[in-house]
């Protein structure tokens, strides 16, 4: 079942990644106390492990610049808890559902169905390792199918995460070099929104791609070499590995039509403008 784990990625990637760009999870978040700005995605994804430190939040979370991560927490913990943040969370994501698919569709048979099958995958997983996979496995299900597919699909998305974490790890790539290289692939962010996104300056992107090179990594031109492409050839194929688990579990069959699912409802929720123009690549699959 090689592949199973990516094709998922491809499906379903975006109706979690909306939540950090959806309008009503920033409102929602700020709405409880949170300030504007990075604050509202580093408390919102890391409140399941509870009031942990910006130690924590930068090493589970990988690529981004630590020193940005420090100005947001552990601040947050003092204007939210960690509970109230959740809760705001999924009030938010539930308002963005809402508007990208339209309340009719939000407990259709197509979500239903999704939400049932992603929860059976999600019976596969292990915490072992997975520190932020753990931490959302240790919350309520939501009730409501479209939520309980958010969370089923957060639970799949953080489980990868972990498991291509220790992937970078035992290839020697930082998080700053993980994020420079992904870059350099085409399939990700630009080079811009990376920066921006991730918190790292122009100097240290600089000095990054300056090391890649001096490795063999990068080429003159910023793009990967042959060693390059093999390294982030061997960083997917471990990842893809580490995260077979919920795919073997649910099977080839529903893994297909879970698959046909979510790319029908991505498809509506990218057409509905979930995601800002010239944040990710023009390759992205």
């Amino acid at each position: 079942m090689a592949g199973d784990e990516k094709r998922f990625k491809s499906a379903f990637d975006s109706l979690h990644a909306l939540a950090y760009f959806a309008p009503e999870v920033d409102e929602a978040l700020t709405g409880i106390g949170l300030r504007p700005g990075r604050m509202p995605y580093f408390a919102g994804r890391s409140a399941a492990m509870g009031a942990v430190g910006p130690e924590v939040v930068a090493a589970t979370f990988y690529n981004f610049n630590a020193e940005v991560v420090a100005r947001v927490i552990p601040r947050a913990w003092t204007l939210a808890t960690p509970e109230q943040v959740l809760e705001a969370r999924l009030a938010g994501v539930d308002k963005a559902l809402t508007r990208l698919l339209g309340e009719g569709e939000l407990k259709s048979d197509q979500v239903v169905e999704a939400a049932e099958l992603a929860r059976e995958a999600t019976a596969g997983c292990t915490a072992e390792g997975r520190p932020l996979y753990a931490a959302h496995a240790g919350l309520a299900w939501p009730e409501p199918p479209h939520l309980a597919l958010w969370h089923a699909i957060t639970l799949l998305r953080e489980h990868r995460g972990d498991g291509h974490i220790a992937a970078l790890v035992l290839n020697g790539l930082s998080g700053v070099e993980a994020l420079v290289t992904h870059v350099a692939t085409g399939h990700g962010f630009t080079v811009d929104a990376a920066k921006l996104t991730r918190g790292w300056s122009d100097e240290q992107w600089t000095a990054a791609e300056r090391g890649l090179r001096d490795r063999g990594i990068l080429d003159g031109e910023g793009a990967l070499t042959g060693e390059g492409v093999a390294v982030r050839d061997r960083v997917e194929t471990a990842t893809e590995a580490a995260a077979q688990a919920p795919w073997n579990h649910l099977g080839p069959e529903k893994l297909a039509r879970l698959e046909e699912l979510g790319r029908d409802l991505t498809r509506r929720v990218v057409a509905a403008g979930a995601f800002p123009k010239g944040v990710f690549a023009q390759s992205r699959a």
